[in-house]
């Protein structure tokens, strides 16, 4: 190989480094969800007919009574598995996708839950079931920051009138994640559980309240900065919405949404943190939470999510 051709080829490695280096700080400093491969593995349709939880109930109340009530719930499709702290949603069903959805879609998952503490124990105060994705084990380990995943989820907001008459926290869209820098743990503490903290867009509820504020609304909170929850944008439109969330290489969520089916964009971006002061290492799997009253008499709110994704861009 000749000098001039050998410096030609190093020039173009340089060049081609020096783009991608730049595409990585730009994807730092924001990255879309929705950006790179997906990941089949992982995510679900709801598109086969025959979908189906099994609910093995009663549903594991780790987190108020420390029984976790084996064998625990999951999806015929192993895709889909009951959070062994609170339990599983209580109604999980295949429902025809409503009006307006995405485009060639006839299925999507309807999840509400009446007793979100202890079953049989109401306990008059905001509880939550988890319906986990089975991401870390279906694709053999979590999903390193420096590959970029992120996940985008459909979410069917039901008219104002259906939802529960409760102001507060009432669904969200999470990550788990592992962090790069750890709490540090007590001599005593001699536990190798993983330090997760799970990040999230959370739909709060603010039911009309006279003059002060006429028509029912809702609102984003955002899961976390390094102090906690904050709230965020307003929604006052109901229907199909587009959320979305992402991990960059240096340790970063990001958070998107906007209403409507279509692709998210840069402008859709809500928020970008260090939850708690945390920066990811990894993203082990995503999930939905469903809340309620737990009054052992009135239902949350119905939430129909479809076709969470998962995305990697390396």
């Amino acid at each position: 190989m000749s000098f001039r051709s050998l410096s030609r080829q190093m020039g173009a490695s340089i060049f081609a480094g020096c783009i991608f280096c730049l595409l990585i700080a730009s994807a730092d400093a924001q990255l879309v969800p929705g950006t790179g491969k997906k990941l089949a593995t992982v995510g679900d349709d709801f598109e086969d007919p025959e979908w189906r939880f099994i609910g093995n109930w009663p549903k594991s109340t780790e987190e108020n009574n420390d029984r976790h009530n084996y064998p625990s719930g999951k999806s015929a499709n192993s895709r889909w598995y009951e959070g062994m702290k609170r339990g599983q949603p209580d109604f999980i069903r295949r429902v025809p996708t409503p009006g307006g959805g995405l485009v060639g879609s006839e299925g999507s998952l309807l999840m509400r839950s009446l007793q979100t503490g202890i079953p049989g124990v109401p306990s008059y105060r905001v509880q939550q079931d988890d319906f986990i994705a089975d991401t870390m084990y279906r694709l053999g380990r979590p999903i390193a920051a420096g590959r970029m995943p992120s996940v985008v989820t459909r979410v069917f907001l039901a008219p104002f009138e259906r939802w529960e008459r409760r102001k507060g926290p009432t669904f969200a869209f999470r990550l788990a994640c592992e962090p790069s820098n750890p709490q540090p743990r007590s001599r005593r503490d001699h536990s190798n559980e993983p330090d997760t903290y799970w990040p999230g867009l959370l739909i709060d509820f603010h039911p009309k309240n006279g003059e002060k504020q006429p028509e029912d609304m809702a609102s984003f909170r955002i899961r976390a900065s390094r102090g906690g929850d904050y709230r965020g944008p307003a929604i006052t439109e109901t229907g199909w919405w587009t959320f979305g969330m992402s991990v960059t290489p240096d340790g970063m969520v990001h958070y998107y949404a906007h209403k409507g089916i279509e692709d998210l964009k840069p402008e859709d971006r809500i928020a970008s943190q260090y939850p708690y002061g945390f920066r990811a290492r990894e993203m082990r799997t995503f999930f939905f939470n469903v809340l309620s009253g737990d009054d052992g008499k009135t239902w949350s709110t119905p939430w129909i999510v479809d076709d969470p994704t998962v995305y990697a861009v390396r």
